[in-house]
């Protein structure tokens, strides 16, 4: 008499020793045909000796027999049925985990490796797994806490009974429920926060591309947070401009003025800044284009980058520097009387984040930028 058993791993057929075990056979069997099991977890798995399920709350303290159901509160443990020449010999034997001598009810567990002969004679050996070996050892390779709860839940997705030499009893047909249940019982505790069954990891989930996204994105708000904390930027969920452009390389003799000029053919700039020492006053040929509206912006990055200006050969990018917005912020606390921020500190705080831009990660055509 065999039963298929759907976990969150892989299906199992269990063949019954009906003849010998009848009280535990007929359990099992009811309780299948009820979905008692639907939805399980596997709570305690022991690498290489059993995997237990079978409760609905998920402790291990738990479960009822089906003659509870029919009998009433003082049926809710039945009897053993030990017999010697049921052994726990090889791998995939089925028993009852009882929570006593003759208290059994609806828990039973799987042996994970051959030779457990000392749990003979204290557990009632009612079945053996017929196919499904390839599933047993994936339930005996789950990663466990020091409980040996497994951190991803395993489950009973469904229960089959293939064979039932058993007739109903008449009251059963009342607990028949009109569709499987699927997802946790109701019953379950959560004790715990556990990775669910059907939880994939991201890299599977994602292409590489996109795995490559997501992953720079945490990287950069990682970086983003540090520089929170030790001061160089007000919020770490702050984004720099849409609407400034950095340039590089620029000729030593290039002044604001000239950048002024020839960036004002693409919309209004409101600000051409040449980046300078603040001791001697050079130009450390770098700079940042502010311009009035974003799609101007977008047009200079576009038509300028590799362009001749003075006899250099410059390069445009989207500034990922949030200085200016920085100078806003302590100049509104200097205002509220909270600090004095100097040119000389607002010049640091340039350079600060213009070396920055090397931990940068953007994708220019689609607008994304992600500043560290």
């Amino acid at each position: 008499m065999s039963v298929l058993v759907v976990t969150s791993l892989g299906d199992i057929v269990i063949d019954l020793y009906t003849d010998k075990c009848p009280l535990t056979s007929k359990n099992f069997l009811k309780l299948c045909r009820i979905k008692y099991y639907n939805g399980c977890l596997f709570h305690a798995v022991q690498k290489d000796f059993t995997a237990q399920t079978g409760d609905p709350t998920g402790t291990g303290s738990g479960g009822d027999s089906v003659y509870k159901f029919l009998y009433g509160d003082q049926a809710r443990f039945f009897g053993d049925e030990i017999h010697l020449d049921l052994k726990h010999s090889k791998k995939g034997t089925v028993a009852m985990a009882s929570a006593g001598e003759n208290l059994n009810a609806s828990q039973f567990y799987f042996t994970l490796r051959d030779d457990l002969d000392y749990l003979d004679g204290k557990h009632t050996v009612f079945g053996e797994v017929a196919e499904g070996f390839e599933t047993l050892t994936r339930i005996n390779e789950a990663y466990v806490d020091e409980k040996n709860r497994p951190y991803k839940n395993i489950r009973i997705k469904h229960t089959y009974i293939l064979e039932d030499p058993f007739d109903d009893p008449s009251q059963l047909s009342e607990l028949i429920p009109d569709a499987s249940p699927e997802g946790k019982p109701k019953d379950e505790v959560d004790d715990d926060v556990r990775l669910e069954d059907d939880w994939v990891p991201m890299d599977e989930q994602l292409g590489t591309a996109e795995l490559e996204e997501v992953l720079r994105a945490k990287d950069a708000h990682s970086r983003a947070v540090v520089l929170e904390s030790i001061g160089d930027i007000p919020d770490a969920e702050i984004k720099p401009p849409e609407n400034v452009l950095f340039v590089c390389k620029l000729n030593p003799v290039t002044e604001d003025e000239d950048l002024h000029t020839i960036f004002s053919r693409f919309g209004t700039v409101l600000s051409a800044e040449v980046i300078r020492d603040y001791k001697t006053g050079d130009s450390l040929c770098y700079a940042f284009i502010e311009f009035e509206t974003k799609e101007a912006c977008e047009q200079a990055y576009f038509k300028m980058d590799n362009a001749l200006i003075d006899d250099r050969r410059i390069h445009v990018d989207f500034s990922q520097s949030v200085a200016k917005l920085w100078f806003q912020y302590r100049r509104k606390d200097h205002q509220k009387g909270k600090g004095k921020f100097t040119a000389r500190v607002y010049t640091w705080l340039t350079l600060v984040s213009v070396y920055t831009q090397i931990c940068v990660f953007y994708i220019p055509m689609h607008g994304i930028r992600y500043h560290a």
